[in-house]
């Protein structure tokens, strides 16, 4: 989807938003291209104090709202929150050899998670 991005690139750099992309480029430089930044990082875990949150009320994402009730803006999402939501696979009975249709978009909580 960059070449839809790209005439607006100038525009985007000036309010300080960072464009960032999957897939072969070439990009211009000012563009994060993470299919070479994958290639070069480490399959190796990083110990497990660093990525285990210290509080489950920390933030573990944020989601971004559809701007049905004004612009869109971005929601914080817990660790605890987003593993609730897991459950709901389990309360229903739900294993890998399901397929889980989506009707929800990806930047709804519900769809997401």
């Amino acid at each position: 989807l960059f070449a839809t991005v790209e005439p607006i690139l100038p525009s985007l750099q000036e309010e300080g938003v960072v464009v960032w992309v999957l897939g072969g480029g070439p990009y211009p430089p000012s563009v994060v291209a993470l299919q070479e930044l994958l290639e070069v990082a480490s399959e190796e875990l990083d110990p497990q104090d660093v990525w285990q949150p210290q509080d489950m009320n920390d933030t573990c994402l944020y989601i971004f709202t559809s701007g049905t009730t004004g612009l869109p803006k971005a929601a914080r999402v817990s660790h605890l929150k987003s593993i609730m939501c897991l459950s709901f696979y389990e309360l229903v009975g739900a294993s890998s050899r399901d397929v889980v249709y989506l009707a929800l978009p990806l930047y709804h909580m519900a769809g997401s998670l």
